[in-house]
């Protein structure tokens, strides 16, 4: 591969999704390297006064600030861009700082968001908490029902936010549906794809605007650093989201990129292997458990839609149990499995949404979302299933199941 092929479009369009993974965005400086150069730097300089005005101005090509560009944060946001099949991307310090930047780059005073019921914890906050904060009207509705989001829908209705499938509860969203209704109002889809990735659903082949993520969950996938990213259109990321990026700097450090970009060269293989071992393990607990929530299982009820819309079932499903303190007394007996509020790693984790994720959401709100004080929510890895249905299986006598 020569020094720029990774960086010109007509090139890498034609790639498959794994040679993407692996290949897309990588730019090589004139040392050559395999691997891709990690750029620790905070500004630039420049041979003249106005060449560094000329870059300033828009008018010549080149860095300026690391808070606007970086050469290794640009690889990583051209490779996810290309996986997902966007225009442009722009990376972010956490999962969390691009939900906040997805929203808020676009909202205003007097706009109106439709948001599903069913999200994480923090994603709930934003919805519930923060944007009412800045005078910006929200309705939060079961996304399972098509009929809900239409009813919804009111004359300043500017975005529709979502995640599918939903943390923790599993809810399928319908993307056409939804996305081809946002698209014939002027309403804008923003949805957070983190517990699929590309590698799994790309919201944008249903019609999505922008999809938003948690890199550090199974684009990174070892539980090593924080980051995430928001994809969409050339217009919506340079014109709108990127005002908001540079003036308010919730910026992904050249170091995590790079660690970001190596994990996603393994994402294709990882994330297949940890379905195909969630997908065991999720028919093991299935009948050992008064309720399992596995969209890879024909038991959920919208297992048909879930399988139209993703390449495979994903590594994390939820299940419950009588109430938190049985739920407590299984995570104790694990031997094997973590306890842990993290997803997307290569190593199997459990943790109880109610007192962990979704502590700060009111427990009206959990209840209304099904975020019950029974409910448990695994992370598959990389694990031989055996050992992992073994340690289940202990585990669940031991909490006498």
């Amino acid at each position: 591969m020569k020094r720029t092929t990774g960086t010109d479009r007509s090139i890498t369009a034609k790639w498959r999704p794994a040679t993407r993974a692996v290949r897309g965005g990588t730019w090589r400086s004139e040392h050559g390297e395999t691997s891709e150069a990690l750029f620790l730097t905070s500004g630039y300089t420049y041979d003249t006064a106005a060449e560094v005005a000329a870059r300033f101005a828009g008018e010549a090509e080149g860095m300026t600030y690391s808070r606007l560009q970086n050469p290794t944060v640009a690889m990583l946001e051209e490779r996810i861009a290309l996986m997902e099949g966007a225009e442009a991307c722009r990376a972010q310090a956490t999962g969390m700082a691009a939900m906040t930047t997805a929203l808020l780059c676009q909202l205003s005073v007097g706009d109106h968001v439709v948001a599903a019921r069913a999200a994480f914890g923090s994603c709930r906050w934003l919805v519930d908490s923060l944007l009412p904060r800045f005078g910006i009207e929200t309705t939060t509705i079961d996304a399972r029902d098509n009929a809900q989001w239409e009813a919804a829908i009111r004359p300043n209705t500017k975005v529709f936010f979502f995640e599918t499938p939903a943390n923790p509860t599993m809810d399928i969203v319908d993307l056409k549906f939804v996305c081809d209704l946002a698209r014939s109002r002027g309403i804008t889809t923003v949805v957070d794809n983190a517990f699929c990735t590309a590698a799994l659903q790309r919201p944008l082949e249903f019609g999505a605007d922008v999809v938003a993520y948690s890199a550090t969950k199974l684009m990174d996938g070892q539980g090593r650093v924080l980051a995430g990213a928001v994809c969409g259109s050339a217009q919506f990321i340079n014109d709108v989201l990127m005002p908001f990026q540079r003036n308010t700097g919730p910026n992904c450090s050249p170091f995590n990129a790079w660690v970001v970009m190596k994990g996603l060269e393994t994402l294709d293989l990882r994330v297949k292997q940890q379905s195909a071992n969630a997908l065991k393990v999720g028919q093991f607990l299935e009948g050992r458990v008064p309720r399992i929530l596995h969209p890879g299982l024909p038991s959920h009820p919208q297992h048909n839609l879930a399988m139209q819309q993703m390449d495979a079932c994903g590594s994390i499903f939820s299940f419950e149990v009588k109430d938190r303190a049985q739920a407590h007394a299984l995570l104790d007996a694990l031997q094997l499995i973590d306890i842990s509020n993290n997803i997307g790693d290569s190593r199997s984790l459990m943790t109880h949404p109610a007192s962990t994720t979704h502590y700060s959401v009111s427990a009206e709100a959990r209840a209304e979302m099904g975020v019950t004080e029974g409910m448990l929510r695994i992370n598959v890895g990389l694990e031989d299933p055996q050992d992992l249905i073994e340690d289940l299986d202990q585990a669940l006598k031991a909490a006498r199941l």
